[in-house]
């Protein structure tokens, strides 16, 4: 089974770059897309064979969220059930038979960390979502987790330690998923691989330097970690500044 998630940074712009030749090419059985930047009816998709299943934020042009996939789900929710969190169009869970498929665009901190503080909040509450899943069912979650976890999740570490997505507060967020009973798929194939990124400025020409940062992840329940077959990185995909990163599954 394959697994996809693409940040496409504007569904609509990405559509204009190919977007499609690269979805046919994929073929993946569950398709996740974050930053849709969509309202409904403001794109239409032909994809024959897939369910589709799509939340907007309240904010025109901003956010969302996207899952298309082969099979059709046991259940959709859309949100994490909590008020403050629920306007952005960040997450959308489908339940399968044996397992949750959660994407997921986590809020960036901002520049100057202006939205650290709501930041630190999200990552407790989605924390607890998780959990609350994985009680029922494995979880696999995907998306735009906007954080480096690792020095080696990024080309610049020195320069970037108080910047949104490299704080030591982020980081350790993410510290604690990790030992709260999940797995990050792309290290644990490759616990030392360097270079690997999935999010590239579109500034300085950061992507022809590979200048970058690994902020797009599949995340996994540890009692998933024998269906893992493979995770892997489309660097050679354009038409964001991200690209689609894949799990796959036995």
């Amino acid at each position: 089974m394959k697994l996809i998630s693409w940040n496409v940074n504007g569904l609509r712009a990405c559509v204009g770059k190919n977007f499609m030749e690269d979805f046919k090419k994929l073929d993946a059985d569950i398709f996740c897309l974050q930053e849709t930047k969509l309202q409904e009816g403001q794109i239409e998709l032909d994809l024959p064979g897939y369910h589709q299943y799509w939340n907007y934020a309240e904010k025109k042009g901003y956010s969302g969220t996207a899952i298309f996939t082969k099979e059709e789900p046991l259940s959709v929710a859309y949100g994490i059930g909590i008020e403050e969190h629920d306007h952005e169009g960040r997450v959308i869970t489908l339940e399968f038979e044996d397992y949750y498929l959660v994407t997921v665009y986590t809020p960036n901190s901002q520049d100057g960390l202006r939205r650290l503080d709501y930041r630190m909040q999200w990552e407790d509450d989605f924390l607890a979502y998780i959990k609350s899943l994985d009680e029922k069912k494995p979880v696999i979650y995907c998306g735009d987790l906007n954080v480096a976890h690792q020095e080696i999740d990024l080309k610049n570490p020195k320069t970037n330690r108080k910047n949104a997505g490299f704080t030591d507060e982020e980081r350790a967020k993410m510290t604690t998923v990790l030992s709260s009973g999940f797995v990050d798929t792309f290290r644990y194939f490759y616990p030392d691989a360097e270079g690997v990124y999935s999010w590239w400025s579109y500034r300085f020409r950061a992507r022809e330097k590979n200048a970058g940062w690994r902020i797009d992840y599949f995340i996994v329940s540890e009692r998933l970690k024998d269906r893992l077959e493979n995770a892997s990185i489309h660097t050679e995909i354009f038409g964001s500044d991200h690209c689609p990163v894949e799990l796959d599954l036995k």
